[in-house]
């Protein structure tokens, strides 16, 4: 599970929030963003030695500051269940693209003439050098020896 989805799901369930300088801050997720800055409502913020407590409303805190969040498990299990929903409607999206996609191979146009080892092709839709798409050899050939029956090559 990805952080960024674990902390959408979060929004409005309690957490702790523990900051690089020691600080820890409990309180109600509000919203977070792609930087994991987070706002808090109802927060209490505790000192780094946890003598001192402070009582906010609201609290604004940068991501990169977070040493690490506590969450209740209640939201793990939230999180795994969409998970899991997700992946089986992907699942049946793949399963109904699948058989489409066999239809639609059908319908193309088909190409006229063969490409050689140059990608240019030879044949009646031209090549563009005047004889069947090469310079030199046999059209269509390339650059391989003519066959020689069954013999095989070592």
């Amino acid at each position: 599970m990805l952080p960024l989805s674990l902390l959408k799901t979060a929004q409005s369930h309690p957490m702790l929030v523990e900051l690089k300088n020691g600080e820890t801050y409990n309180g109600h997720l509000v919203s977070c963003d792609s930087w994991m800055n987070i706002n808090l409502r109802d927060v209490i913020c505790t000192s780094k030695d946890g003598d001192r407590f402070w009582r906010m409303p609201e609290c604004y805190i940068r991501g990169s500051t977070i040493k690490y969040l506590r969450i209740p498990d209640e939201v793990i299990d939230m999180v795994k269940e969409d998970a899991q929903a997700k992946s089986r409607n992907r699942a049946e999206m793949n399963k109904n693209r699948g058989g489409n996609s066999s239809q639609n191979q059908n319908q193309r146009a088909p190409r006229s003439g063969n490409r050689n080892n140059f990608g240019v092709r030879s044949g009646p839709s031209g090549g563009g050098l005047g004889n069947g798409g090469m310079r030199g050899g046999n059209a269509g050939q390339g650059n391989r020896p003519p066959p020689q029956g069954n013999k095989l090559r070592k």
